[in-house]
């Protein structure tokens, strides 16, 4: 159990049947009346955020999360296939419970699975990936403007905006949290 006054950002925490995440707080003393903690949290199963304030000596269970490094194999319409590189056991995940969270990421690629209790509810890809540009409209000699984007598709079928000196076969750098570009590389 953990109590309100102890909260801090990162810290998991079940509520109302829901498993969320702390990304930010604040501890309330008001001139008048009890002190309270603010907090904004986000569920981890849905992605929904949750603004709500509880008093300091509330208490509440803590949600251990275990976090399993596997490796991405293949994904079929329906079903996502993982497997552990230790023991080699196969892992099937609903497309439509992390199919969101996969955007970004290719075949043999190392993800984390987030799981609660024996229940999985989620993938964290690696932060930055590498893609190569498969479509995307052809850049022009003296194209010089500076933050100007065209539409292009990665390797996994995602669009991203990039500058317009980005060609078709140029591999680049991806913030996999936001989809931003961040360079050639």
């Amino acid at each position: 159990m953990i109590s309100a006054g102890e909260f801090r950002n990162g810290v998991t925490i079940e509520l109302d049947g829901g498993i969320y995440t702390i990304i930010d707080f604040q501890h309330v003393k008001p001139g008048k009346g009890a002190a309270f903690v603010r907090t904004t949290l986000r569920n981890l199963e849905s992605g929904s955020i949750l603004e709500k304030t509880f008093r300091p000596s509330e208490k509440m269970p803590r949600a251990h999360i275990e976090r399993r490094d596997l490796q991405y194999m293949y994904n079929d319409g329906q079903l996502y296939y993982f497997m552990d590189t230790e023991s080699f056991e196969q892992l099937e995940i609903n497309a439509s419970d992390v199919a969101d969270t996969m955007t970004f990421v290719k075949e043999n690629e190392m993800v984390k699975v987030l799981e609660h209790n024996g229940r999985i509810f989620g993938i964290e890809p690696p932060m930055f990936v590498e893609l190569a540009i498969t479509d995307t409209e052809p850049g022009f000699k003296g194209d010089t403007a500076q933050g100007v984007l065209k539409p292009a598709t990665v390797e996994t079928g995602t669009q991203i905006k990039v500058p317009l000196f980005v060609n078709i076969g140029d591999t680049v750098k991806i913030d996999t949290r936001t989809g931003e570009y961040l360079g050639r590389v």
